[in-house]
């Protein structure tokens, strides 16, 4: 990587954890091989240092973002995995119900559905619900 690179992927590094806990960043970057590591670093680098390594928009309102992109995607590993980070960044049962609101709404009650089943699993392991 080059210093600037470096630079991107300390900060995206710093808010990555921050977000979905030093633990499970570090486990993932530890099982990074020859093969994926390339991408864990890009995607650190560009997603956490560029995406999120700004204050224009705040960690929580990025999180709640997150979640109904997600969520119309329909990409339901990350969707938990951004929703145990959203709860890190101050996001509220109430404002995980509504986002699942608008997900219901345009992109349709299966996946909305799906969302609850998620949230419930993650919100009761937090002892939240």
């Amino acid at each position: 990587m080059s210093s600037f690179d470096e630079d991107l992927f300390l900060k995206g590094l710093a808010q990555r954890k921050a977000t979905l806990g030093a633990e499970y960043v570090e486990k993932n970057l530890a099982a990074a091989d020859e093969f994926t590591r390339p991408f864990q670093e890009a995607m650190t680098a560009w997603c956490w240092g560029f995406g999120w390594g700004d204050d224009v928009i705040d960690p929580k309102t990025r999180s709640m973002m997150n979640l109904s992109m997600i969520g119309a995607l329909g990409k339901m590993h990350e969707w938990e995995l951004h929703l145990r980070g959203a709860l890190n960044n101050g996001v509220t049962v109430a404002e995980v119900r509504a986002i699942i609101h608008v997900i219901g709404i345009y992109c349709g009650v299966p996946q909305a559905v799906e969302c609850f089943r998620i949230a419930r699993k993650v919100l009761e392991e937090a002892e939240l619900i």
